[in-house]
C-alpha cells in the first residue's frame, strides 16, 4: 500500500470519527455497504471519484482535505487551546464565552422544536446559521458568533462537533440516531433546561422568530433555501462564509429594509 493510500484511509476514519458516526452511517449515506466502508478506512479498498466527493460532502470538508492536499480548519475551545504544531488553513479558537452562549443557544432551540421529527442534525446547522447571521444584519453585533463552512447541503458550523461532543460528556444533551423516513438522521435531546440569563430579550425574539419561519421545514428543504442567501452563494465550497454579506442580502433572506441609492 502506498502512503498517499495510507494517509486518505487515516484521514476517512479520523473524519468520521470526529463527526461520532458509524461505519453504517456513512457507508449508508454514500451508497456502499459497510465492509466497502471498512476497506476503504483500511486502505484496502480504492476510493473512487464519485465516492471520494460523497465522503466529503457527508463529512463536511473538501476533496482536497481527504486527499491530504488542503489542511482544513481546527477547532480550539478556550480551555484547549494550544500552539498548532503545523498551522493549518484556518484555526479557530472558540473563546469560553462563545463556547456557553452556543450551549446556551442550543439547548433552548433543542427545548423548543428538538422533539419534531424533521429535527435532526442538518436541519440544527441551518437554524443555528440563520440565528447568527439574521442577528449580524439587525443589530450589528455577532450574537454567538460560529464559523459556517460552506458545502454542498448549506452552511455548517464547524465548532458544532466539539462542542457537542463536550456537552454528551457533562450530560447536558444526548444523541440519537434513527431515521427520517428513508434516509438516516442524527437527532439531539436536551438533558437541561438551558440558562436563559444569557440571553437578552431580543436575542431570543430572533431565535423564536427564526424558529417560527424555518422549523417546519425539512433538512431538504432548509439546505435549497439556505443556498439562495448572499453569504453562502458568494463564498467558495469549503470556506468559511463571511459575516459582512449579510448586508449585500435581496429579499426574502433581508432582515433590514436599506435605503435605495440615488
Amino acid at each position: 500500500m502506498n502512503d498517499a493510500k495510507k494517509a486518505l484511509a487515516r484521514r476517512l476514519k479520523d473524519l468520521r470519527v470526529q463527526k461520532d458516526m458509524s461505519q453504517e452511517d456513512l457507508a449508508t449515506r454514500i451508497g456502499v455497504s459497510r465492509s466497502a466502508l471498512s476497506q476503504m478506512e483500511t486502505g484496502e479498498r480504492n476510493v473512487t471519484a464519485v465516492e471520494l466527493v460523497r465522503l466529503s460532502e457527508e463529512l463536511g470538508v473538501s476533496p482536497g482535505i481527504l486527499l491530504g492536499t488542503e489542511s482544513g480548519p481546527e477547532v480550539c475551545l478556550a480551555r484547549d487551546a494550544r500552539p498548532a504544531v503545523e498551522e493549518p488553513t484556518m484555526r479557530i479558537n472558540v473563546p469560553q464565552r462563545n463556547v456557553a452562549k452556543f450551549k446556551e443557544v442550543l439547548l433552548y432551540v433543542l427545548g423548543k422544536v428538538g422533539s419534531k421529527p424533521n429535527i435532526g442534525e442538518t436541519v440544527l446547522y441551518k437554524l443555528l446559521y440563520f440565528i447568527d447571521f439574521d442577528f449580524y444584519e439587525k443589530y450589528e453585533e455577532q450574537f454567538v458568533g460560529a464559523t459556517y463552512i460552506r458545502n454542498k447541503y448549506g452552511p455548517t458550523p464547524v465548532e458544532f462537533a466539539k462542542i457537542v461532543r463536550d456537552m454528551e460528556k457533562k450530560g447536558e444533551l444526548t444523541r440519537v440516531e434513527g431515521k427520517y423516513f428513508k434516509y438516516p438522521q442524527r437527532k439531539y435531546l436536551p438533558l437541561r433546561e438551558p440558562n436563559l440569563a444569557v440571553l437578552s430579550a431580543q436575542e431570543k425574539e430572533l431565535i423564536d422568530d427564526v424558529l417560527a419561519r424555518f422549523s417546519a421545514m425539512t433538512a431538504a428543504q432548509i439546505s435549497e433555501y439556505s443556498h439562495g442567501d448572499v453569504p453562502w452563494r458568494g463564498t467558495a465550497e469549503g470556506e468559511a462564509i463571511p459575516y459582512e454579506a449579510v448586508f449585500y442580502r435581496t429579499a426574502p433572506y433581508s432582515q433590514r429594509a436599506y435605503p435605495e441609492d440615488d
